[in-house]
């Protein structure tokens, strides 16, 4: 499934004022401008991210890209300055979420001028839209070729001409879009959902009194097909938030972004919190973040401040047409605003680009006289905000059906007078998915419900109270992961660790089984949307392993389990579990025999390496025998098949691919050592050494080691070798490592070393690995101040991703991915040689 949808949750609570006034300053200060900022942080349904260089430029956004509205404001002397988030618009010309519009459409190549106003759509056919497969939101006319032209003609009367507008438009997957006659759009081959633009003054003057039309036409390369398009301006009622503040700063630090604002004669500084500190589990998977706040006057005078932070049921949909329900609730001292899907599909939706359509976002609020929560009409509570600095009475429940219908969920913190000294509070954010994972064919719950015995009631209250010891925790814990970086890779190197550590966490689901076996599967976010991929749990080990191994084991015993219960019996390991949430055995097309039988056993002897003890293998020895004699007899020469780079398509005789089977027998003998299995370790490092100075025969070419064997006039990041510098085992014959590390500073780019000669391309997570390689600081940093770069520059506004070009910075494709735990590598090798 292609496209992009809704997503999840949120809401929160609101209470004490706070006092340390350094939980509003990070620990340090950081330069990296990040493509896509994260804000609300949980899991791959509970996230949130600013893809702007200001938090107040747009609309927060699903790492899909779907919307997830959270907007900020603070009024000041009774002058309203929005700091985040952007309102929604009302409707001149409706999208098909509200409203099933007329066009005109053909399948055939339209002859003459098509797009102009006065062109006679005569033998095209009328339809409703919007226009696609019966796979696609609201799809009424139904289009399966592969092209599709339509003209929706319309009427505008006393268009506001200082008035922003906008045309909003959905497409799957080639797309152009033309207002009377000018091309506004046009795509390469993507697919995205309600994607905003705004005219500009000189198209703006396109628009005239009487008759308009949009014309567009898509192509559908492959799978789904979608158009729907629309008019959008500014709600009149909610003017007052179109006054931005202007924002200072931003800071991301590993489980904290910190924002400063300038609103007028007041300072704002806004810290939102993800306490997903990798060594405490409940925090790990209690789906609660803070968002804190801190108001102080810069004039020496006081000032009247009120603080407002707003969502809407859409948190808890994947497509705006399901209908919800959002009602207040109160319990112990607190009040609650619950919004949910009515259906509540549990675990049923599974595919990539979805957001979460069961479970209940929360707004909550202490009962304090100066913090009001409130659930009502979307623009009218705004406007009451901006008039009078208080929120609307709240209505008891709303039900809604249409997209343009959602009521605004809205939290009010009324500071006072506001001096020198300042005032702050905190409000969380949090969402129940009740269920969470289908696990072999069973339900479970998120670790932290500890099965059904902590309630999301309990969770707030717990949240609340202990607020100032976790801000505290969270700010000792970046600073560790900001020193452990600094320390192995600079400053710079630092800032990409801080950069990535949320994504990296957030992108998996913790739970347990019914045996009490911890479990940590990932989403294989934007590359198919497998549960628990083996290729993805390899790249992502480092900062694991580095950190806290048992999270390393949980996303391996499933895998381990799947194959010992008989469900996936062939000799080698298997790629995945499933479609998330859906994890009932492997649904990837294609097996990568090599390429995760090498992953398992090599991850497995990292885990006993970072353990001391080789405990967890001894508990799966005969799988591990099993699949390393498969890499044994088939892994010297690999034939045409997959690896983790499965993008590169099928490839024979892939060298990094020989090298991991070679680790692979290597990790065994190291295993069997540390389990006193000492005729079994001579045997199996004896046929490793053997396979590595073969290897390096048949790889050999001139100055550096080729990509395939029989591939002259090529060669490859050799990443699997990583391991054999950190386990000290050298293996590889004739200086292997220093000669390909010397040859890749001849072939970077801009943006960073490519992955092979195939193409400029590269994968981020591996250049991490290749650099770590490196025989000092310096050679280090040639290779990862591109990545650095690539980041801090990139148009392409997404979570970041690990796979973009090399020579211009722009994204292949893969967002929010966990991989890019792999840019740990430098540390986990440091910690590794310190400890021997």
């Amino acid at each position: 499934m292609k496209k992009s949808t809704t997503l999840t949750m949120l809401m929160l609570t609101v209470f004490c004022q706070i006092n340390a006034t350094d939980l509003f300053t990070p620990v340090q200060k950081t330069d990296l401008r990040l493509p896509s900022v994260p804000l609300i942080t949980s899991d791959p349904y509970f996230s949130i991210w600013s893809p702007y260089d200001n938090l107040n430029e747009g609309v927060t956004k699903h790492w899909t890209n779907d919307e997830k509205s959270l907007i900020g404001a603070v009024r000041v002397d009774g002058k309203v300055y929005r700091f985040m988030g952007k309102q929604n618009l009302q409707a001149l010309l409706p999208m098909a979420g509200s409203e099933a519009w007329e066009g005109d459409y053909t399948f055939q190549q339209p002859d003459g001028n098509w797009t102009n106003i006065d062109y006679s759509a005569s033998g095209w056919k009328k339809g409703k839209g919007a226009f696609g497969t019966n796979d696609q939101p609201v799809a009424r006319t139904k289009w399966e070729t592969e092209d599709i032209w339509v003209r929706r003609e319309f009427t505008l009367n006393d268009v506001d001409e200082k008035a922003p507008i906008y045309i909003k438009y959905s497409h799957d997957d080639v797309f152009e879009l033309y207002l009377n006659g000018e091309r506004l759009v046009s795509t390469g081959y993507t697919w995205k959902n309600n994607v905003l633009l705004e005219l500009t003054s000189e198209t703006k003057k396109k628009l005239r009194n009487g008759k308009n039309v949009i014309a567009a036409h898509c192509h559908n390369t492959t799978g789904g097909a979608y158009v729907d398009f629309g008019i959008f301006t500014p709600a009149d009622d909610a003017a007052a938030f179109e006054n931005l503040a202007v924002q200072k700063s931003v800071d991301v630090l590993p489980t904290q972004t910190y924002y400063t604002f300038a609103c007028g004669p007041v300072e704002l500084d806004i810290v939102f919190t993800a306490p997903v500190m990798i060594d405490d589990l409940d925090l790990i998977s209690t789906p609660i973040n803070y968002i804190s706040y801190q108001a102080k006057s810069i004039d020496k005078k006081e000032h009247d401040v009120q603080v407002y932070i707003e969502t809407t049921p859409q948190l808890s949909i994947n497509e705006m047409t399901q209908p919800t329900k959002a009602q207040v609730i109160k319990h112990n001292g607190m009040n609650y605003i619950q919004a949910g899907s009515i259906d509540q599909p549990v675990t049923e939706r599974k595919g990539d680009l979805i957001c979460i359509d069961w479970g209940y976002a929360y707004m909550v609020g202490n009962s304090n006289a100066n913090i009001n929560v409130s659930l009502g009409d979307y623009n009218a509570m705004k406007a009451s905000f901006a008039k009078e600095g208080e929120l609307l009475p709240s209505k008891g429940e709303v039900i809604t059906r249409k997209a343009d219908k959602m009521p605004a969920m809205a939290y009010c913190d009324d500071l006072g007078n506001v001096s020198v000294k300042g005032k702050s509070g905190f409000m969380m954010l949090g969402y129940d998915d009740v269920y969470s994972i289908e696990y072999m064919y069973e339900r479970h719950m998120a670790y932290w419900r500890h099965g059904g015995k902590v309630t999301i009631f309990d969770a707030f209250e717990r949240a609340r109270d202990n607020y100032n010891n976790v801000m505290e925790r969270c700010r000792d814990f970046d600073a560790m992961i900001m020193n452990d970086a600094e320390k192995a890779g600079g400053k710079k190197y630092a800032e990409i660790c801080a950069a990535s550590y949320r994504q990296v966490i957030t992108a998996h689901k913790l739970f347990t089984d019914k045996e009490g076996n911890l479990m940590f599967f990932s989403k294989e976010n934007n590359s198919n949307g497998c549960i628990n991929t083996v290729d993805l749990t390899y790249p992502s080990a480092p900062l694991f392993l580095a950190y806290n191994p048992e999270l390393q084991k949980a996303m391996m015993t499933s895998i381990f389990e799947y194959s010992a219960s008989g469900r996936w019996n062939k000799p080698f390991a298997a790629h995945d579990l499933g479609t998330y949430p859906i994890a009932n055995g492997q649904v990837y097309g294609g097996d990568m025999p090599i390429e995760e039988s090498g992953n398992m056993v090599i991850l497995t002897a990292a885990i006993a390496k970072a353990e001391g003890n080789a405990n967890y293998a001894k508990k799966y020895w005969d799988l591990l025998t099993i699949w390393t004699d498969y890499l044994v007899e088939y892994g010297q020469d690999p034939e045409n098949q997959l690896c983790t780079d499965d993008f590169a398509g099928h490839w024979a005789h892939n060298a990094n691919l020989a090298v991991k089977a070679i680790m692979g027998v290597a990790a065994y003998s190291e295993m069997a050592k540390m389990l006193s299995m000492n005729k079994v370790a001579k045997e199996y490092a004896e046929i490793a050494k053997k396979m590595a100075v073969k290897w390096e025969e048949m790889a050999r070419e001139g100055d550096h080691y080729r990509l395939a064997f029989d591939r002259k006039d090529t060669w490859s990041q050799k990443y699997n070798m990583v391991w054999d510098k950190m386990w000290g085992l050298k293996l590889f014959p004739n200086n292997v490592i220093e000669k390909e590390i010397n040859y890749y500073l001849t072939k970077q780019n801009e943006f960073g070393l490519p992955l092979d000669s195939r193409k400029e391309y590269t994968k981020s997570d591996w250049v991490m690995w290749t650099a770590a390689m490196a025989s000092d600081m310096d050679t280090f940093q040639k290779f990862s101040n591109p990545i650095y770069k690539y980041i801090d520059e990139t148009a392409t506004r997404v979570p970041i991703s690990d796979w973009h070009h090399t020579e211009g910075g722009l994204w292949v494709g893969f967002r929010a991915r966990s991989v890019i735990g792999g840019y740990w590598m430098k540390v986990l090798m440091d910690k590794m040689l310190e400890n021997k």
